[in-house]
């Protein structure tokens, strides 16, 4: 298989990519790994991107490929020096296997050094060829020139173009070559044109393409041919000089074993090399046309990697049957090895037959010498006396094994006469000559007339010994004969599992090359249950990343103030309101990526807008990667639990797709209702234990409060949790107060939030004193007072009343401000404000805004241009831009008027000056137009990001058509849906065993279809667990039974 440029490839690339993309000016540089580097080229009109692999290949490509998450320092350094400049030559240094591709003009020209021999090396030169920065370091010792960073690159030293070799020359090569070896190969190290096009020349000058340096007769004979050959090699390097030909990619072909048993097996047909010429040596073979060699190129090294998952079943299929092949053959062997002991048991207890007084006459003289307690040396000394006086019986013993009580006699059939026999072994040698494939057993047949050594048990008779070998011969056949019975079954066990072993090869194999590894994969990820990508990075640099590239308009950020929390992104392309069921599934997300998991502690996540996330430190501050500055209110979520599941997500077809629509969707509150009540209940009967169940602790409190007050008690029963707390907890009756009204929501449940208190109030100040107030309202109407509590009361009450206005006016302003852009906590009023704040109060408690603003503008910019001044300052600081069409919840509070002084600082909290904000646009425009343009193919539109979340379900159809599976670790909650799921907690089970563990109870599940099955086991390893939070522990319905079976 071809798999680099050879001298020919090159001169043609090089013409087809003068010709189409001189001009282009470079748009970006990405890695796809360490040898491998796209450049990205754009005119207004037209893009294009140049890939190039050291030491391999360089071409064009219309292909997608994966790009690192981070960009190499090589590749920095390319985007540095290149970013922006025109494409303005590309050339061979001599002839050389060198390409020298120019960017920019004069001095400030660069050159790529491409270098595509041997280890290859990719070099970035200025316009005096000073390497700035390369692949790999390297001296060549032989020219004494090192290739390192300031170091000039010896372009002169390249091997400069030749004329056609000499025939005296020619032939001193020849004549130099080893005997036999092939004329391209000689020729090859010495000319330019490559072994392809010489053997291609040769065939064309009428010699063979195989030819072989036979002797010095056949040199001098032969040599002025293939000069004419390399002649004809030289118009074709010519013809590369201004290439504007075909591509061809010659295909190999292999036989694929058929699953039927009767069927012909099918051809697969693999890419082996390209070539910018049809050649003679492969007119005859199978071959694909394309347009242009560039095209052709791009084609077969982008179809390299399925041609290698093909050729890996092939192998896989091709070991199966070889697997069947042995079954068979060792079942042959045993059935023939059984048959050719029945045919010498046979032909022996024949031979003690037929020399049945030669046996009889022996084994008497052996007993008799034992019998008289003769030496056994003695005994074998007596048979070779016998032997040389000429004793047939004697002749007949061959050996004495009287450890084991047997003689070992040479028998043979006396019937047949020496001449027949001569005869016989004649025959037998002109058949063996005329027939060299006959078979062991007929040969064994045939040599039955032989002499034979016999084994006489001194035990028995001779008949007896006969017995022996005929009843060996009966058992042997029995054997046979079960043997055969056993085989048959065995043998088809063996073919079925060996088309099981076919058909998933090939299946998996088809299932690999339909699978698309889609671009949010490489981070952690799930989609909620309400149809929402949730995102997240694996470390430092994708939570870098996804902030960067992803985080767009509409999107929510998601953490958690714990040491190894993710950064969360949920992405919302439609820009409405995030519902708060998948806010609480990406918590879940950012607490369980988190060392929490391992510490089983449960807490708090919470969430900003995208515009609140900023790379910009404060002043003398330094981010490092991975670390984001927030600016603004955080929106604290509810505890999560530490729930995680995982499961499968099938791709169904285009056709299947309109079944799944509304699969996820925002529930009304009556569904949610019903879902939460059934959850609760399938909680209940699971055994789950509530962590943070509060309940138990308000039931004891409420039972004291009633033996208390016996007066209260119907009033309480009738009342609220919230109404019964007294007025020292007015923080603990506010969240009860504020979650009065969600009660019947979670029917079975009551969690306390009291650890999150101090942070809500800080957020929200007027919530105390509505609480408070409210409370005190109800304390009122409910419990009997004196005349002296009354006029306390009152007194209280008007205070309150009093300072009511101010202290919420200034909560509206910091409401709108973190609304806006986040302020921090309100800070208390410093001696002397309240006063100051009433008087003003009282004194432009007559006029309304338009008056306010009439007189703020007679008075000339004070007011809204102080106001725009320091917002301005506060947004310099840091602070986030306005968020338009968010208003905030709070209704509008009436206002004091005129409060100049009032209004700064709020302002300076919360808001970003409008004259900052216009400033900043440009700039912000630009960076969002270089985010689009890194990641545009990601970032789809909402509609289109709709449809490919649609078409993953995690409950197919029976109807629908599956085309692969995707595993995925969520929150539990999120995959409450789905057929195949199993939850994860926090255990002590490794995360791959754990995996493996839910797929073999997904594949044993009696609801599992054969595609979903074959879908399971078409998933690697790595890609199932790679997602779980760490050390887990598997729980689902039946999970043991399925361990078991």
């Amino acid at each position: 298989m071809k798999t680099r440029f050879t001298t020919v490839d090159i001169r043609a690339v090089i013409a087809e990519i003068n010709a189409n993309y001189i001009g282009m000016r470079v748009n970006n540089v990405y890695d796809i790994d360490n040898k491998t580097y796209l450049i990205r080229l754009q005119k207004p009109d037209s893009k294009a991107v140049l890939l190039i692999e050291s030491g391999t290949r360089f071409h064009s490509t219309d292909f997608e490929w994966p790009k690192n998450m981070m960009p190499s320092g090589f590749a920095m350094k390319c985007r540095k020096h290149l970013k922006g400049r025109r494409l303005t030559q590309v050339k061979q240094l001599g002839i050389d296997r060198i390409v020298d591709i120019q960017f920019g003009s004069d001095e400030a020209a660069y050159h790529l050094i491409v270098e595509l021999y041997d280890r290859g090396n990719i070099i970035l030169a200025d316009h005096e060829y000073t390497i700035l920065n390369l692949l790999r370091f390297r001296t060549a010792e032989a020219e004494d020139v090192k290739i390192a960073v300031r170091e000039r690159y010896p372009v002169e030293s390249a091997r400069p173009p030749e004329p056609l070799i000499t025939l005296d020359r020619l032939s001193e090569i020849l004549s130099k070559a080893q005997h036999g070896e092939q004329v391209k190969k000689v020729l090859n190290p010495h000319l330019p044109y490559g072994a392809t096009l010489i053997e291609h020349s040769l065939m064309e000058a009428g010699l063979p393409g195989s030819l072989k340096v036979d002797s010095q007769a056949d040199v001098a004979e032969v040599a002025p041919k293939i000069l004419d050959a390399l002649q004809l090699a030289e118009t074709y390097m010519d013809k590369t000089e201004k290439f504007s030909g075909k591509g061809f990619i010659i295909q190999k072909r292999e036989k694929k074993p058929s699953l039927a048993p009767g069927k012909p097996g099918e051809d697969l047909l693999t890419y082996d090399e390209f070539h910018p010429f049809l050649f003679a040596q492969h007119t005859n073979s199978p071959h694909l046309e394309f347009e242009t060699f560039d095209k052709a190129v791009d084609e077969f090294f982008s179809k390299m990697e399925s041609q290698k998952i093909d050729m890996k079943a092939l192998q896989q299929e091709k070991q199966a049957l070889k697997k069947l092949e042995n079954v068979k053959k060792d079942h042959e062997q045993r059935l023939e090895a059984l048959h050719q002991a029945q045919e010498v048991d046979r032909a022996k207890g024949e031979l003690v037959e037929m020399n049945l007084a030669v046996v009889e006459r022996a084994l008497q003289v052996v007993r008799s010498a034992l019998a008289n307690q003769v030496d056994w040396t003695e005994i074998g000394a007596i048979v070779k006396e016998a032997q040389a006086s000429g004793d047939p019986v004697a002749c007949a013993i061959k050996e004495l094994k009287l450890q084991t009580n047997h003689i070992t006699m040479l028998l043979k059939n006396p019937y047949v006469s020496d001449e027949e026999q001569e005869e016989e072994e004649e025959k037998i040698r002109v058949e063996e000559k005329g027939k060299k494939n006959k078979n062991k057993g007929q040969n064994r047949k045939l040599q039955g007339n032989k002499p034979m050594l016999v084994d006489v048990d001194l035990g028995l008779s001779a008949y007896a010994n006969a017995k022996r070998y005929y009843d060996h011969k009966r058992s042997a056949e029995k054997k046979e004969q079960k043997t055969i019975e056993a085989a048959g079954k065995a043998m088809k066990s063996a073919e079925k599992k060996t088309q099981q072993t076919l058909k998933e090869v090939q299946t998996v194999t088809t299932i690999q090359k339909a699978r698309k590894v889609y671009w949010f994969e490489k981070f952690l990820w799930f989609i909620s249950s309400e149809n929402y990508l949730v995102i997240a990075g694996r470390d430092q640099q994708q939570n870098e990343m996804i902030v960067k590239r992803y985080l767009r308009s509409g999107d929510i950020y998601v953490h958690a103030d714990l040491h190894g929390a993710t950064s969360c992104v949920i992405k919302n392309p439609s820009g409405d309101a995030v519902p708060p069921r998948t806010l609480t599934e990406a918590a879940t997300m950012a607490v369980c990526y988190s060392a929490a998991w391992d510490a089983k502690i449960i807490t708090s996540a919470w969430w900003v807008h995208h515009h609140q996330v900023s790379k910009t430190a404060p002043t003398g501050e330094y981010l490092t990667t991975g670390s984001f500055m927030i600016r603004g209110k955080k929106n604290f979520l509810p505890p999560s639990y530490l729930i995680m599941g995982f499961g499968f997500l099938f791709k169904v077809d285009e056709q299947s797709v309109f079944r799944h629509r509304g699969e996820r969707k925002v529930k009304t509150v009556e569904e949610d209702l019903e879902e939460v009540t059934s959850r609760a209940a399938e909680l209940l009967e699971e055994g789950e234990e509530l962590i943070g169940d509060d309940s138990s602790n308000e039931d004891q409190g409420r039972a004291a409060d009633e033996a208390e007050s016996h007066k209260e008690a119907e009033m309480a029963a009738a009342a609220q949790p919230g109404d019964m707390e007294d007025d020292g907890n007015d923080e603990d009756s506010g969240v009860e107060d504020e979650t009065k009204s969600d009660q019947f929501s979670f029917p079975d449940t009551s969690i306390s939030l009291s650890h999150l208190q101090p942070i809500r109030m800080a957020h929200n100040p007027s919530f105390k004193n509505e609480t408070t107030t409210q409370v005190e309202a109800d304390s009122q109407g409910k419990k009997h007072m004196s005349a002296r509590q009354r006029r306390e009361e009152k007194k209280k009450k008007q205070k309150q009343e009093d300072c009511d206005g101010e202290e919420k006016s200034e909560v509206s302003s910091v409401d709108l401000g973190s609304k806006g852009g986040g302020g921090s906590s309100q800070q208390p009023l410093k001696r002397g404000q309240k006063n100051k704040l009433k008087k003003i109060k009282e004194k432009y408690k007559d006029q309304d805004e338009e008056d306010r603003e009439l007189m703020m503008q007679l008075l000339g910019s004070a007011g809204a241009a102080k106001e725009e001044k320091d917002r301005g300052k506060k947004g310099r600081k840091g602070k986030g831009k306005e968020e338009p069409g968010r208003k905030p919840q709070l209704k509008p509070q009436q206002k004091p008027r005129n409060m100049a002084a009032d209004e700064k600082k709020p302002q300076q909290e919360g808001g970003r000056g409008e004259e900052e904000e216009e400033e900043e646009k440009p700039a912000g425009e630009q960076q969002q137009e270089e985010k689009e343009d890194e990641a545009d193919q990601d970032n789809a539109g909402a509609e289109e990001a709709e449809n490919l979340l649609t078409s993953l379900s995690g409950q197919p159809h029976p109807d629908d058509v599956l085309l692969f599976a995707v595993p995925v670790c969520a929150p539990y909650t999120a995959l409450s849906n789905y057929k195949h799921k199993v939850k994860l907690t926090p255990g002590s089970q490794k995360k791959g065993k754990a995996a493996r563990t839910a797929v073999l109870s997904f594949i044993k599940a009696k609801d599992a279809s054969a595609r979903e099955k074959d879908l399971f086991r078409s998933v690697k390893d790595a890609d199932l667990s790679r997602n779980m939070p760490g050390k887990v522990k598997v729980s689902a319905p039946n999970l043991l039974a399925a361990k078991r079976k």
